[in-house]
């Protein structure tokens, strides 16, 4: 987990100047961690987990170094095999809310915006929804 926050908080605090505060949340201990490695090195995370409105995606981060070697793509696609392998994810709404910049991203694993921008720790966002 340490190496997980250490990548979040290059990316989210140090880099989209979030606030420290908010990387780090109390859904910590229910959610479910990965950390994706290049060539042994870690180099991205993400997480996923149950709320009152489905299953939600989130915190992907990639350091900087490791962009555009598809780390990004791998986390998705892991996270959502991962989903379908748990029974409990049935009838339920996989969801994401997806930083402007990282929509094309997720459209391509079939998640579809919805409703209107909206402000997340000072970046926008849109809701995403898998769709299919």
């Amino acid at each position: 987990m340490a190496i997980a926050h250490k990548i979040r908080f290059e990316v989210f605090v140090d880099e989209q100047r979030v606030a420290p505060e908010l990387e780090l949340d109390e859904f910590e201990d229910i959610s479910n961690h990965y950390l994706a490695k290049f060539n042994g090195t870690p180099a991205g995370t993400a997480r996923w987990r149950f709320t009152e409105n489905g299953v939600k995606l989130e915190r992907f981060a990639v350091s900087k170094e490791f962009r555009n070697h598809g780390i990004g793509s791998a986390l998705v696609e892991f996270l959502l095999k991962d989903i379908f392998n748990h029974l409990e994810y049935e009838n339920k709404t996989i969801y994401l809310h997806a930083q402007v910049d990282a929509m094309r991203l997720y459209s391509r694993f079939g998640f579809q915006k919805t409703g209107n921008i909206f402000d997340e720790a000072g970046i926008r966002h849109y809701k995403m929804i898998l769709e299919g």
